[in-house]
């Protein structure tokens, strides 16, 4: 059976700190076999100490931009990972910028890493594949706020076809070395000359999975069409209806606006984050959503939601 995909979520309030959840954004996507960490806010390495999540098993981490609470664990949790002994290279995809702001403090504190880190760093205000390899492609989407933000986009790829063994035993002039063609989807020709139909031999593969990720960002219709029909949206919702103005002001969005986008991209699922403390119930931020999007949650810190 195949594994499913998960995300952890680490932390998902806004900037100040509040004893019900843990602030600053930070999550762990969990897909076919890559750990890969989206931001990294204050405390991050703490949360994934509680998440029970391997240090080791993190090669790709995602910043979406240069504001505190979205960046503010990554040094500490690089520095951790060298005090540990870490060998493993580390990929880091983020703004302009954070090369330098990472390098400067490493350089000032006397620190040479055991590990090595690669930075791609991001600058495009259009959509880009950033990674990309035989399982999984990764976009940047861009974003609007008070500045250069991106968000991202997680997709599977196709999987081969699964063999039906119990079907291919019962003819006998299939050989192994045919099993790879089956896989691909081809028909295959016994030595009859009957041509035996790949449906017959094969299940269908497990169905493509894909996760978006937009925070921060205003209302921002363009992402619409980056992430149709995805299955799991984590959509910022900073603020409630009441407070648009200051949403607006601020490069947020609210709760129901984040639902239209929901809608209009017609996603599986939307999960809501990074809510401003003037709001204690966050139950309220789901309510509002699900007035325009039923299929809504909101996200809690150390809570996995799967694809």
């Amino acid at each position: 059976m195949k594994k499913k995909s998960s995300l952890t979520i680490l932390g998902c309030n806004s900037s100040i700190p509040t004893n019900k959840h843990h602030h600053s954004t930070a999550q762990i996507l969990e897909m076919k076999g890559f750990y890969f960490l989206i931001d990294c806010g204050e405390g991050t390495q703490i949360q994934l100490r509680r998440a029970k999540i391997k240090f080791n098993n993190i090669i790709h981490i995602f910043i979406s931009h240069l504001h505190g609470d979205h960046f503010f664990g990554l040094i500490g949790l690089l520095s951790t990972f060298h005090l540990l002994g870490r060998e493993k290279s580390l990929i880091i995809y983020g703004p302009k910028g954070l090369k330098e702001i990472i390098n400067i403090h490493f350089k000032w504190s006397y620190t040479k890493l055991r590990y090595y880190i690669t930075y791609i760093e991001l600058y495009s205000e259009k959509k880009e594949k950033i990674m990309e390899n035989d399982k999984i492609e990764i976009f940047s989407i861009p974003l609007k706020h008070r500045i250069y933000t991106n968000g991202f986009l997680f997709r599977e790829k196709k999987s081969n076809r699964k063999l039906n063994i119990k079907e291919i035993k019962k003819i006998p002039s299939i050989r192994i070395i045919d099993y790879k063609d089956i896989k691909l989807g081809k028909d295959i020709k016994i030595e009859n000359g009957e041509i035996i139909p790949n449906s017959k031999l094969t299940f269908d593969p497990p169905k493509i999975l894909s996760y978006a990720f937009c925070s921060d960002t205003s209302y921002y219709i363009p992402i619409i069409e980056h992430i149709k029909n995805v299955d799991l949206l984590y959509h910022e919702s900073t603020f409630l209806r009441i407070e648009e103005n200051r949403a607006i002001k601020t490069g947020h969005s609210t709760a129901r606006q984040a639902a239209y986008i929901a809608k209009k991209a017609k996603v599986k699922k939307l999960l809501l984050g990074h809510y401003s403390n003037r709001f204690p119930n966050i139950k309220e931020f789901e309510k509002e959503a699900k007035e325009i999007f039923s299929n809504t949650e909101t996200s809690e810190s150390l809570k996995i939601y799967y694809l």
